[in-house]
């Protein structure tokens, strides 16, 4: 699916390849293309352990970044924070918090 993303300090946004996984605990955003695209880059107060998927551990190694955007799908707009990882082909990763968020529910369990 296609999300728009817009930077929070410049308003500046741009269009993104997204991968909707009802699987996943958070939302993932590619680290190459957070530096190809200059969004600014927040650093994490602890590194936190990544797992792919297919339960491997992830080549980029820990998280040690996240990144705060708007982001738009169809209408519906939230300001939201992706952990930085390598996601490789794939650009975004919208999980469990984006679901709950486009439900309108406030606490994921």
């Amino acid at each position: 699916m296609q999300i728009g993303m817009e930077k929070v300090d410049t308003h500046k946004g741009v269009m993104v390849k997204a991968l909707l996984n009802s699987r996943a605990t958070g939302m993932f955003v590619d680290t190459k293309y957070m530096e190809k695209n200059g969004f600014k880059l927040e650093k994490l107060n602890r590194p936190m352990k990544v797992t792919n998927i297919d339960g491997t551990k992830n080549r980029g190694g820990m998280i040690t970044h996240e990144v705060e955007h708007n982001v738009y799908y169809k209408g519906h707009v939230e300001r939201m924070q992706l952990d930085v990882c390598n996601l490789g082909r794939m650009e975004v990763i919208l999980g469990m918090p984006w679901l709950a968020a486009l439900m309108g529910v406030t606490k994921v369990r």
